[in-house]
């Protein structure tokens, strides 16, 4: 589990915005100066980039900052998937979803997910993330 004093290397964001893909990534250089941020347009990327670097943790993201809501594959779908990677992977990397959603359904269960540190607002907000991460 992540603490207040652990590096974040490398920081993944998976969302199908472009504009927040943009917004956040410039959020986090500010708050994260240290940490490699890698943007992925969908769910489906995501889940490429572990699986490809899924013997070599090195690699492999710290942070994981997910949207619900995206076509093809939602974050949901994601975590499915997700679920099934070694604990190698998803005990290094920490998922914290990162969405827009009011639907109390989705709120529920992206809270009631075992992989799911926190559910956080669009736009990111670095000190509740910060908090989140402690």
């Amino acid at each position: 589990m992540l603490s207040r004093t652990t590096t974040l290397n490398r920081i993944m964001l998976i969302d199908d915005s472009e504009i927040d893909l943009r917004i956040n990534t410039k959020i986090l250089s500010l708050h994260f100066k240290d940490s490699e941020i890698m943007t992925c347009l969908s769910a489906e990327k995501g889940l490429s980039y572990l699986k490809k670097h899924i013997h070599q943790t090195d690699l492999l993201p710290d942070l994981i900052l997910l949207d619900i809501q995206m076509p093809d594959m939602d974050g949901f779908g994601f975590l499915e998937i997700f679920k099934n990677f070694p604990s190698a992977v998803t005990n290094h990397c920490a998922v914290v979803i990162l969405s827009s959603t009011l639907d109390f359904g989705d709120i529920k269960r992206a809270e009631a997910n075992r992989f799911v540190l926190k559910m956080l607002r669009k736009p990111l907000n670095p000190a509740e993330l910060k908090e989140t991460l402690s």
